[in-house]
């Protein structure tokens, strides 16, 4: 039978939530993910000091404004993190758009056209490639540009189904529900902890997953930001779910039997469906203290560690 991660590839594809190459080479998963936060913490990894080594040395050798070389380097450095990741997993590896991008639909599309373009001079197709994305309406609106030009996308930072529904509206690839955040939002406004079947953050997963299969909707469901291996049973058969190694440690260990709890055949009850046009959009969203914290909040953290990584390349520049 095998562990509970063995387990759940049968049933799940694999993704790890991490920048560090040694985690993804002992895990084995199909695809990865990264962010500002986790390229922060991947800086200083020896394992990825030749990768930052070049992209700081070929800082030293650009010219323009230190701040605008500053920034050509994190990007530098993204992409060739992300080279490296293609060359491990066999899927799909994810790059993130900048956070301060967030409310600019013109700018992320340009962004996310300079990313490709970078991944192909190192010979990295498209098709091994999602952009990265916040879950704004911009975000959303920009999202749709890059899918009709065939540059897949993944909307993270989503935390209500209005959301949901309209990356599916703009024919999102994937997107990337949040499932800790959500439980940390509601453990706080409500004091007290949650078993998994009860778990805020799982049943809003459940409900866009039952939303998108009663539906016919191909946008791929993966669950993310998950704060116990427990929150990830209970979610087992979404069609994928990003795991930090630690979990995935966790799971791999654990020689249990995992009872698949999500599947195309049996959805589940959908939810009512919110419309997806702007103005819906903006007002629903308003509505959802939760899902308008969290999204604020998670941008604002991504752009922190954005401008903390800056620092660093700066520093060693």
């Amino acid at each position: 039978m095998g562990s509970k991660l063995d387990q759940l590839r049968e049933m799940t594809v694999v993704v790890a939530d991490t920048g560090d190459i040694e985690a993804i080479r002992a895990h084995r998963p199909v695809d990865c993910t990264t962010n500002p936060t986790l390229l922060l913490k991947a800086f200083g990894l020896p394992t990825l000091a030749p990768i930052v080594d070049e992209a700081l040395a070929w800082g030293r050798k650009q010219s323009g404004s230190r701040e605008d070389v500053v920034s050509r380097v994190a990007d530098r450095l993204a992409i060739s993190v992300g080279t490296e990741l293609t060359r491990i997993v066999p899927g799909r590896v994810s790059t993130e758009v900048d956070a301060n991008l967030s409310f600019d639909t013109d700018a992320t599309v340009e962004k996310a056209r300079a990313i490709i373009a970078a991944y192909a001079e190192r010979e990295v197709p498209r098709n091994r490639i999602l952009i990265k994305i916040a879950s704004t309406w911009e975000g959303i609106q920009a999202a749709r540009v890059l899918q009709k030009e065939g540059i897949d996308c993944n909307l993270t930072l989503l935390f209500s189904l209005v959301q949901a529904m309209a990356c599916a509206d703009a024919g999102v690839f994937l997107i990337s529900p949040f499932v800790g955040r959500i439980l940390d939002w509601y453990v706080k406004k409500e004091g007290r902890k949650f078993e998994p079947e009860e778990d805020p953050g799982v049943k809003s997963v459940r409900g866009i997953y039952a939303a998108f299969k009663t539906r016919g909707i191909q946008t791929i469901v993966m669950g993310a930001s998950f704060r116990s291996a427990g929150q990830v049973e209970a979610l087992a058969g979404c069609d994928r779910l990003t795991i930090s190694p630690a979990l995935l440690e966790e799971l791999a260990r654990d020689q249990g039997v995992l009872e698949r709890k999500l599947s195309p055949e049996n959805p589940g009850v959908s939810p009512p469906v919110p419309a997806t046009d702007e103005r819906s959009f903006r007002w629903e969203l308003n509505e959802d203290a939760m899902a308008t914290e969290k999204l604020s909040e998670g941008i604002r953290l991504f752009a922190a560690d954005l401008r903390k990584l800056h620092s660093l390349i700066d520093a060693r520049l």
